[in-house]
């Protein structure tokens, strides 16, 4: 399948048009028109090989919702004319401890990733959603709930299971008392989500200033966490902890907040922090704990409850080729919440 995009081709250059093929449809496969793809803080990181590991040229883009345009033989769960999501991973090995568990995210060979990875049958190179078309295997093809706008879901499949996994992992609940670090693409959907499920939701942030933005999208308080008197009053007052900062910090501040036997979990960063002081962990019997995003299963569990709840993020539309500006502007954390590009905007 002859498709466009828009590819970064090295670390240091913008994205661009970009033609390219996808692979042609399996009998377990579903190909897709792709209608909206969500910008990540990780596309960028991808982009400009932050990481280390990007492969060029990179078609970026794992939050992404579509129309089903062909099925294989073999697909008996979408048809065409249905509205799918694809979001972080596309296939695993099927075979493991871990996917016979339903968690694919932690697939022992590794799964595969949406972008900047290798398909593990023909070993081509995986693209993303920022272009028009995508093949995928059925079973990690999602369905979008019909309560839900179409074209606000897409960043659901990356900054909404993110932390959705954790606050189920740590069974968030009525009376739960969560802090969200950070009220970003990923911060603003956890206090949607926890306030959701019942918690009592206190967003930490550095100033006051999104103290209205917190209310609005369902926090009952802000705590600024550079205001060292409230900090120590809020000594021990939270079950979890999402910190969804996406840049190296220091922790410290924020592990005397942390009830006994409570957890902070990180998902914003990858990569170094600041060096940890162990006193905190060792008289409160705290802990520190990282998560990815969810399994396949968790994913469509959390489209449902959103469906249920009417829970979206807050986005910007944009065109395809507002992308770099959007990028930078992402880096200046110039963005209320999540950028959503519209792939009618994308010439074939």
């Amino acid at each position: 399948m002859k498709t466009i995009g828009f590819a970064a081709t090295s670390a240091d250059t913008p994205l661009a048009s970009f033609r390219f093929e996808r692979r042609a449809v399996r009998p377990n496969d579903v190909a897709m028109e792709i209608l909206y793809a969500g910008v990540c803080h990780s596309d960028l990181h991808q982009a400009r090989n932050d990481w280390g590991w990007s492969q060029y040229p990179m078609v970026p883009g794992h939050e992404i919702v579509g129309r089903v345009i062909e099925v294989g033989s073999d697909v008996t769960g979408f048809k065409v004319g249905d509205i799918g999501a694809i979001g972080c991973m596309v296939d695993s090995c099927r075979d493991c401890d871990q996917c016979r568990k339903g968690w694919e995210q932690f697939c022992r060979k590794g799964n595969t990733q949406t972008y900047n990875d290798n398909d593990r049958i023909d070993g081509t190179r995986t693209h993303g959603g920022y272009s028009k078309h995508v093949v995928v295997r059925e079973e990690f093809l999602l369905h979008v709930p019909a309560t839900l706008d179409v074209s606000r879901a897409a960043p659901l499949l990356c900054a909404g299971i993110t932390t959705y996994s954790p606050l189920r992992t740590w069974n968030v609940g009525p009376g739960s008392r969560v802090g969200v670090i950070g009220l970003g693409g990923l911060g603003h959907m956890a206090v949607k989500l926890a306030s959701a499920m019942g918690a009592e939701v206190t967003v930490l942030s550095r100033s006051g200033d999104k103290q209205a933005d917190a209310l609005a999208l369902g926090a009952d308080r802000l705590l600024i966490s550079t205001d060292a008197q409230a900090m120590a009053a809020a000594d021990s007052s939270f079950d979890l902890i999402i910190d969804t900062v996406p840049v190296k910090h220091d922790l410290a501040p924020y592990m005397p907040l942390l009830d006994v036997d409570a957890t902070l979990v990180i998902v914003g960063q990858i990569g170094p922090m600041a060096e940890p002081n162990t006193v905190p962990f060792v008289m409160g019997r705290r802990r520190i704990a990282g998560s990815p995003i969810g399994s396949i299963q968790e994913t469509q569990e959390m489209l449902d409850f959103c469906g249920r709840k009417n829970i979206l993020p807050e986005v910007e539309m944009i065109r395809m080729d507002e992308i770099n500006a959007a990028f930078d502007r992402m880096e200046r954390a110039d963005v209320r919440y999540r950028f959503v590009i519209d792939m009618a905007s994308l010439a074939a």
